[in-house]
C-alpha cells in the first residue's frame, strides 16, 4: 500500500519555471499531500521581505508558507490561527502577531519582514504595518531550504497535517533577502511597480506542484504600474 501511494505522488508532480503574472494557485482542498514546493539556489539570508497576495473561506488554522533546512523544521513559518493571530517562525524561535483582521472570502496582501542584525520582525496586512517584535538575532539563514506554499512541515519536506493545510487561492509570492523600506513594501500592496524578490519572485518562479493544485487566471487581477 505504502509503494502505490508514493508511486501516485510522483505520477502527480509537476515541475516548472514560468512568469506567472496575473495568475493564481488554486488549492481546492484539505489534503495532508498536496503543495507547492518553490525553488530557489539562495543559501545565505541575512534579512528578508516576504509578500503575496491570498483568498480563503477557511475558518480554522492553516499555514501560508513553510521554509525547513537541516538545521530544523521551522526556518520560516507563517501560520494563521483561528482568532485574529498570525504566527510568524525564523530560525525556530517565533512571534505572535495580534489583531491581525482577516476578512474571510476576501483578497488580502501580506508582507513579513525580518533582520538578523536584531532579530526584528514586522507584519504588514493589507497596507498597515503591525508593531515589531523580537523574534531571533545574530545569525543569518544559511544553506539549503525546502520552501513549500499551503502546508506546514514537522520534517524537511513533509510531516503535513490536513488540519493545517490551507485551502483557496495565492498569488504574487516575491521574497527578498533584505527588509525592504515601508515606501517599497506599500508599492506592493498597492500594485505600483517595484523590483521582483531575488530569492522568489513571483515573475520568473521555479516550482514543483505535487497533487491537485492548479494555475489559474487571476480573477481579480490588477494592471501593475
Amino acid at each position: 500500500m505504502k509503494r502505490l501511494f508514493f508511486l501516485f505522488v510522483a505520477l502527480s508532480s509537476c515541475s516548472a519555471h514560468a512568469d506567472l503574472s496575473g495568475k493564481v494557485l488554486v488549492f481546492p482542498k484539505e489534503t495532508n499531500t498536496d503543495h507547492v514546493k518553490l525553488v530557489t539556489s539562495v543559501t545565505h539570508i541575512p534579512a528578508y521581505t516576504t509578500c503575496m497576495r491570498f483568498l480563503t473561506d477557511l475558518p480554522r488554522a492553516y499555514s501560508l508558507l513553510s521554509m525547513a533546512s537541516s538545521s530544523g523544521s521551522n526556518t520560516i513559518v507563517f501560520y494563521k490561527f483561528e482568532s485574529e493571530t498570525i504566527r510568524i517562525h525564523t530560525l525556530e524561535p517565533a512571534a505572535d502577531f495580534l489583531s491581525m483582521a482577516f476578512q474571510d472570502n476576501t483578497w488580502h496582501s501580506l508582507c513579513v519582514t525580518w533582520e538578523s542584525d536584531n532579530g526584528l520582525s514586522q507584519v504588514w496586512l493589507d497596507g498597515k504595518a503591525s508593531v515589531k517584535k523580537f523574534i531571533t538575532s545574530g545569525a543569518p539563514i544559511n544553506g539549503a531550504t525546502n520552501t513549500i506554499l499551503g502546508q506546514e512541515q514537522d520534517a524537511y519536506g513533509g510531516g503535513f497535517d490536513a488540519a493545517q493545510s490551507f485551502v483557496g487561492m495565492i498569488s504574487d509570492v516575491h521574497m527578498w533577502d533584505h527588509v525592504l523600506t515601508p515606501t517599497e513594501i506599500q508599492r506592493y500592496m498597492k500594485h505600483k511597480y517595484f523590483t521582483a524578490g531575488n530569492v522568489f519572485s513571483w515573475r520568473s518562479l521555479e516550482y514543483e506542484i505535487v497533487g491537485n493544485i492548479f494555475v489559474d487566471d487571476d480573477p481579480e487581477e490588477l494592471p501593475w504600474c
